[in-house]
């Protein structure tokens, strides 16, 4: 016990009795019961572990929802003229689920379990990206910045050949 100091205290048994597995249970009482208490109060646990992710996974899944209601106003105060503001929103708009996209893995990574389903909550927020990005582009098409008209692809067509010639006046 004496280690330098005063008040120490050690666990280790140094003495000559028998131990407790020497000695007897009371009547009524095995230990089979209580080890399958222990195996049942982890598997409520892990159940309970994998339920909370579960749970977790489906509320990461339906965030892009929010996002897509900011965005939408956003857009929607921004207006349909073309100005740098509502150039910004709209890019900002494209870029962030283009970017949530690229991160599935990443995102649903801490929610892995051989006993949580992942599929529902990621399939459910690649369609909210997809609907995200689906908003940025029909803003780029409200401002007029998406090629949809046969003008706005013009200067790629080939010169008009001529059909006929005239001319006239007298040659001095």
């Amino acid at each position: 016990m004496g280690s330098g100091r005063r008040w120490a205290v050690s666990f280790s048994d140094n003495s000559t009795s028998p131990s407790c597995r020497d000695i007897r249970d009371p009547p009524g009482f095995t230990r089979a019961s209580v080890d399958q208490d222990d195996s049942t109060a982890s598997r409520q646990k892990k159940d309970a572990e994998s339920n909370w992710k579960a749970q977790k996974a489906w509320e990461v899944a339906q965030a892009p929802f929010k996002n897509l209601l900011m965005m939408g106003f956003m857009m929607w105060m921004a207006g349909n003229t073309v100005h740098l503001f509502s150039i910004g929103i709209t890019f900002s708009a494209l870029w962030q689920p283009v970017s949530a996209l690229q991160g599935v893995g990443k995102v649903f990574e801490p929610y892995k379990d051989s006993k949580v389903e992942l599929l529902g909550p990621k399939l459910l927020f690649i369609a909210l990206n997809l609907g995200g990005l689906a908003l940025g582009v029909w803003k780029l098409n409200t401002l007029g910045l998406l090629p949809t008209h046969a003008s706005d692809w013009v200067s790629s067509l080939p010169p008009a050949q001529e059909v006929e010639y005239s001319g006239g006046g007298i040659p001095l």
